[in-house]
């Protein structure tokens, strides 16, 4: 009898754990790879680098040693903040990287954008501007706040091509300075929450970050809108933040760019999207290749080998450093030398003003 009570026992537990098994969530599915194949982690990149979308939001006060110190580990020659506020904590920000590490930082300015329209709101963001270029900035940073959440004078949601905001894009043509312009967020927010929405973990994970298909408006008017402002202004250099949300469309990317010759592409963090189309993705920085900036966005450095090894190596089905941005393994682009050093510094060298171009070859 004791026998056939431990059969049962076993036979319970066995069941009781393939049922555990078969309804294990997505979130924690994550089995380890058995594929065997060459390759390795590329710790630091192949040439020294310009991170044309950094971000220290403390620089007016903040030690900066640690955030160096990491740089060097990374072949990071300077980083572009691109939170370089205005006024004097641009001011402050400025000094701080003069006084302490000079050459390894620069500044972009930003605008608030809410209440435009106001009287004499134009002028004042316009010489704030000149003030803040002649007081370091090299470029202006917009946030995705402009056309998702900024509103005019009268409480409406201000578009990205609205003409009372021509005077700011001018004015930085006009001073030789590159706008680098997030705007939206990637499709996929806008999109069904369902199964067939391939961002489906990330806005399970982050909720706040799914949107109604017209919250505020469709993300194709969106985009629209920023197109139509870089149309209208091509005596100004604009860098598109994370590729434009279109790493996932290179061909229609591709047109964008023959359409636009004022606009580059930075690739902060959408080099998920890149790793799983490696031959496509070659041809496209080959044929772009003085269009595309390095940039990575959020400051963790342990993320930043990703980056170089689907940049450089021709490595296959290695893992991506984020489940929730990609639960598919990356493949890596193997870049010409050419290549690499275009988007690491030479087409920020080229954009920026004022950098030290002694810290990069020829």
């Amino acid at each position: 009898m004791k026998s056939k009570f431990y059969i049962i026992c076993a036979l319970a537990c066995s069941l009781n754990y393939f049922a555990f098994a078969q309804e294990m969530s997505f979130e924690a599915y994550n089995p380890t790879s058995t594929l065997v194949v060459p390759g390795k982690s590329i710790i630091k990149a192949k040439f020294p680098f310009i991170d044309v979308h950094g971000h220290q939001y403390q620089m007016p006060t903040q030690d900066l040693t640690p955030v160096v110190a990491a740089m060097d580990t990374l072949n990071m020659g300077i980083m572009v903040n691109l939170s370089g506020r205005t006024g004097d904590d641009l001011i402050k920000s400025v000094a701080n990287i003069d006084k302490n590490f000079p050459n390894r930082f620069v500044v972009f300015c930003n605008i608030n954008f809410e209440g435009a329209g106001a009287k004499g709101w134009i002028q004042e963001k316009v010489t704030q501007l000149k003030e803040d270029v002649k007081n370091g900035a090299r470029g202006l940073k917009v946030y995705k706040s402009l056309g998702l959440r900024n509103t005019d004078i009268d409480g409406k949601r201000l578009a990205i091509d609205d003409s009372r905001l021509n005077p700011i894009w001018r004015t930085c043509g006009e001073l030789g300075i590159p706008v680098l312009i997030h705007a939206a967020d990637p499709k996929s927010f806008w999109d069904e929450f369902d199964g067939d929405n391939e961002r489906w973990l990330e806005l399970k994970t982050h909720p706040r970050r799914k949107r109604d298909a017209n919250n505020p408006v469709p993300w194709e008017q969106i985009i629209q809108e920023q197109h139509n402002m870089f149309k209208s202004h091509p005596n100004t250099i604009f860098i598109n933040a994370h590729m434009g949300w279109f790493a996932n469309d290179l061909g229609q990317l591709g047109k964008l760019l023959d359409e636009m010759p004022n606009m580059n592409v930075g690739i902060g963090a959408i080099i998920a999207e890149l790793g799983r189309q490696p031959r496509f993705a070659k041809a496209f920085f080959i044929k772009y290749q003085d269009r595309i900036l390095f940039g990575k966005d959020s400051w963790k450095p342990k993320e930043f080998p990703t980056y170089f090894r689907v940049l450089e190596s021709a490595d296959e089905y290695f893992p991506y450093h984020k489940k929730y941005h990609a639960f598919w393994p990356m493949y890596g682009l193997d870049l010409p030398d050419e290549v690499l050093k275009k988007v690491y510094y030479k087409n920020a060298l080229r954009i920026v003003p004022g950098l030290d171009k002694s810290k990069f070859p020829d």
